[in-house]
């Protein structure tokens, strides 16, 4: 068993997409530790604050996985392998960032310092670039009639509005005597709800909520226990088995499964199989997600501190992709639906997309993911002494 990390607070950091709310450490837990560690003093704030390399090194490969994949779906075509590859990945790359952002999520309390960081760190990206992708789809993807719109999300901007939806519901999951029971409830509802529509992409915001609520219901120890040598040993016929099982069922699975985006009725598929698979999926997802977080190292590695900037990476990659296509790029190369096309293919999405995670690049884009908004919000004596909440969280990450 890998030794439990020390019981310390991460770095005051601004609410971005992939790593939403200060948090703390995974550490093994006791009765006298509480689940939420927060310095206790002004005196023991300063050597508390520390990053996590473990939650950074998950960010950085879950956005890799979330990269390669967006990049195999215009050239993937009738490749069995490949679909089941795919399907694969998509059982639990955002089941785990929504997880892990649950679990950075569990101290909001709509206090007005959180309230602030929920505007900064989520609110505004979402505004900026879901802004941007509209132009990028209204003058580069040759659809002069596009709309702008703040609530039909384009292509990878609904993470955001979930997000914002998502955390503001976190008092209520942190009530509730059954929260985890109730929010499959309400997913299962809305798969077989075709009514709700598409405002704020709220069908996935639904589907996906039960892993934002076990992510609230996470604990230290829970990560500790995963990563633990007997989770990783079973999560290889795990993950081989899905993978065959996977293979047996690529030709006959839709993929709108995977994406939530649709009740079993817009999928064509009789309502009841909304319910049937919101718990399957669940499952299959949670026991995924499990076998990935038990390989993901606890120490510090190269690719640690990038996991600081799954922001940009996340928010960029986007770009690229739409780019391929609208420039006709992936249409006329057939060669990359090839061997040796896929290979490269991935090996451009992974590099691309870490270049992205870079600091330059967090600097550049920090007018638009961490901006510095202290002249729109009013001071409180929340945050007007010298503790930690004091300081702007944009300038305080020194991401």
């Amino acid at each position: 068993m890998l030794p439990a990390p020390s019981r310390t607070q991460r770095t005051a950091l601004p609410p971005e997409t992939l790593d939403p709310e200060p948090g703390t450490r995974p550490a093994a837990a006791s009765a006298t530790t509480p689940p939420v560690s927060e310095p206790t003093s002004r005196e023991a704030a300063p050597s508390a604050r520390k990053r996590d390399p473990y939650f950074d090194n998950v960010k950085y490969l879950a956005i890799v996985l979330v990269a390669v994949a967006h990049a195999w779906e215009p050239v993937m075509g009738d490749n069995r392998a490949l679909r089941a590859l795919y399907m694969i990945i998509y059982t639990f790359h955002m089941p785990a960032f929504i997880l892990v952002s649950g679990y950075f999520s569990r101290s909001f309390d709509a206090s007005p310092a959180r309230m602030k960081r929920l505007v900064t760190g989520v609110v505004v990206p979402y505004v900026v670039f879901e802004t941007a992708y509209s132009l990028f789809r209204r003058y580069a993807g040759g659809e002069p009639d596009a709309p702008i719109t703040l609530l039909d999300p384009l292509f990878l901007t609904w993470f955001l509005a979930a997000l914002l939806i998502w955390r503001l519901t976190t008092p209520l999951w942190r009530t509730l005597r059954h929260p985890l029971p109730v929010a499959l409830a309400v997913a299962a509802l809305a798969s077989v709800c075709p009514g709700i529509g598409d405002d704020l992409d709220l069908q996935r915001v639904l589907q996906f909520l039960p892993f934002f609520v076990l992510g609230v219901l996470a604990r230290p120890e829970h990560f500790t226990w995963v990563r633990r040598r007997q989770v990783r040993l079973l999560s290889l016929p795990l993950f081989a088995g899905a993978l065959v099982f996977a293979y047996a069922v690529a030709p006959h699975m839709k993929l709108d499964w995977f994406y939530r985006g649709d009740s079993a009725q817009e999928i064509g598929a009789p309502w009841w199989s909304g319910v049937m698979m919101t718990l399957l999926m669940f499952g299959c997802a949670l026991l995924l997600t499990a076998g990935f977080l038990s390989w993901v190292p606890a120490r510090t590695t190269w690719y640690t501190a990038l996991g600081a900037g799954t922001i940009c990476g996340y928010l960029l990659h986007g770009f690229l992709i739409r780019g391929a296509e609208y420039t006709g790029l992936i249409d006329e190369n057939a060669w990359l639906s090839g061997p040796a096309g896929l290979l490269l293919v991935s090996v451009i999405a992974a590099a691309a997309v870490t270049l992205l995670c870079t600091p330059p690049v967090r600097r550049v884009m920090r007018f638009a993911t961490e901006p510095d908004m202290d002249w729109a919000f009013r001071r409180s004596p929340a945050t007007s002494g010298p503790g930690p909440e004091a300081a702007s969280p944009a300038r305080t990450a020194g991401r």
